[in-house]
């Protein structure tokens, strides 16, 4: 994940994926998420396999309960609370957004979280 290159992407579908990702979160907190759930993962296929041109896609990754150091290059993270050893993820404002072709995948938005040290 280190030493990623950013792309640029339409802001466009930088906003649709991120409140996309936010719908995702507060379905996640409700008791019968599954027909809307089915729904989100039809947009997220299609910006995944149709969004851009032939053999390239947008995809989007909830970093949360990963670790974090400064080396870490697709997100910017504020620190919560005093300690700054050990640092994981504990929410995620906006998620890291990649561009997809084949196999290989770059930035088009670093992730914005908070961490906060697990000691």
């Amino acid at each position: 994940m280190n030493n990623m290159q950013t792309i640029k992407v339409p802001k466009q579908y930088l906003f649709m994926l991120n409140q996309l990702f936010e719908i995702e979160q507060k379905i996640g907190k409700i008791q019968e998420p599954n027909s809307v759930q089915r729904n989100i993962d039809r947009l997220k296929d299609f910006f995944e396999t149709e969004a851009l041109s032939e053999g390239q896609g947008l995809v989007f990754h909830n970093p949360i309960g990963e670790k974090f150091d400064e080396t870490r290059t697709d997100c910017e993270a504020t620190i919560s609370g005093t300690g700054h050893d050990n640092l994981e993820i504990i929410e995620v404002i906006k998620p890291i957004i990649y561009v997809k072709y084949g196999q290989t995948q770059m930035i088009a938005q670093k992730g914005i979280v908070i961490v906060q040290s697990t000691k």
